[in-house]
């Protein structure tokens, strides 16, 4: 006789919570080092050998062998030698990692791809206020229990009764907005002066808010740049091979590659995030750079703070993370906050990502009209 047998489900725990305890170490060291599988390994492995972190029942030959098997890294030839790579699945795992580290708190809306708005209208989420029915109103607004109720006191129950226009009530509901967004990320040399790693938090908060934006603001759009000597576009799969580079800053030029991606939006709603951590110190002229790195050149922060007039009258707000006490860095920003109308915060790497999220949910509020 065919059938099924039952039996108590006993789980396969073997190395599983250590596998993902060390899955955490290791995707951290992957933006550090910039998606380098083989150094992030070895350091690994200095770390394993001075803190324990693996155990004889599950040893770093295990957890590589596992990172194998489960697809996060890949061996592949180059140059006629065997490499480990990071696959698409490891690259999606760290963009949620960082999600949850730098956006744990967020809840996830029950409206996907809808944005809060103070004017009301069809489509959207359904909100708690009521209104009288006003020609145009849909069918699907009318809240039955308040227009039956209406109906109630003004005819009664009796033969009378009578469903009227002028008793019928509808619910509110909130447009639906969608937000264009341009993250900068700042990768000139002074990202990695004084021995401070700023570059990684920077990269952090860019993966998480492609993911938040991918998971809970679908119809929104997220442009990502990086800005040095010069500025360039890049894809969501680049963020975590990042390194910073022996450039020059120069804001200028970040600043026009984001307003010319905003331009091609369709969205009224738009906004640019910079992140970085010194003054402008260089321009393109030509085909030639004019820099200078010591103390705020007039001629770079004339341009810059013309840059940021012209972005206001789009109607593009810039929020500025600037992680740097200077007091005279502070006053730039201050100026050039004022110049724009819009938004500046002095963050240490911790507060970074809290910051960004909140700004982000404040700025898709508004509706640009």
């Amino acid at each position: 006789m065919k059938g099924f047998r039952f039996t108590d489900f006993v789980p396969d725990t073997k190395g599983g919570a250590d596998f993902e305890k060390l899955l955490n170490i290791f995707q951290q060291l992957l933006l550090i080092f910039a998606g380098d599988v083989a150094q992030s390994l070895d350091y690994m492995n200095e770390l394993d050998r001075r803190y324990n972190l693996t155990s004889d029942a599950y040893a770093m030959a295990d957890f590589i062998q596992d990172l194998k098997d489960k697809g996060f890294i890949k061996e592949e030839e180059r140059e006629g030698e065997g490499t480990l790579q990071m696959t698409a699945k490891s690259e999606q795992s760290i963009r949620k990692q960082s999600l949850d580290e730098i956006f744990g708190k967020l809840k996830r809306s029950k409206g996907r791809g809808d944005h809060k708005s103070r004017f009301t209208g069809q489509g959207g989420e359904k909100s708690s206020d009521i209104r009288s029915f006003q020609f145009g109103d849909s069918l699907e607004q009318i809240s039955m229990t308040e227009s039956l109720k209406n109906a109630q006191v003004n005819s009664g129950l009796g033969d009378d009764f009578r469903l009227t226009e002028k008793d019928l009530e509808v619910i509110e509901t909130e447009n639906k907005l969608h937000t264009a967004t341009v993250l900068m990320i700042d990768i000139s040399h002074s990202m990695i002066l004084y021995g401070e790693d700023r570059i990684t938090p920077a990269k952090k908060v860019a993966l998480a808010m492609a993911e938040l934006i991918k998971t809970r603001y679908p119809k929104d759009t997220l442009d990502i740049l990086v800005f040095g000597n010069d500025a360039w576009t890049i894809k969501l799969k680049d963020i975590p091979y990042l390194e910073v580079g022996p450039y020059h800053t120069n804001t200028v030029a970040g600043l026009e590659l984001a307003m010319d991606l905003l331009r091609r939006r369709k969205t009224k709603n738009k906004q640019i995030f910079m992140i970085t951590d010194g003054k402008p110190t260089c321009l393109k002229e030509g085909i030639n750079y004019y820099k200078n790195a010591f103390g705020l050149d007039r001629k770079i922060v004339n341009k810059t703070l013309t840059i940021a007039a012209q972005a206001r009258r789009m109607n593009i707000p810039i929020t500025t993370f600037m992680i740097a006490s200077d007091p005279y860095l502070k006053q730039f920003v201050r100026d050039f906050t004022e110049v724009n109308k819009g938004r500046a915060y002095y963050s240490n790497l911790d507060g970074l990502g809290g910051f960004v999220l909140e700004d982000f949910e404040r700025n898709r509020r508004k509706n640009v009209r």
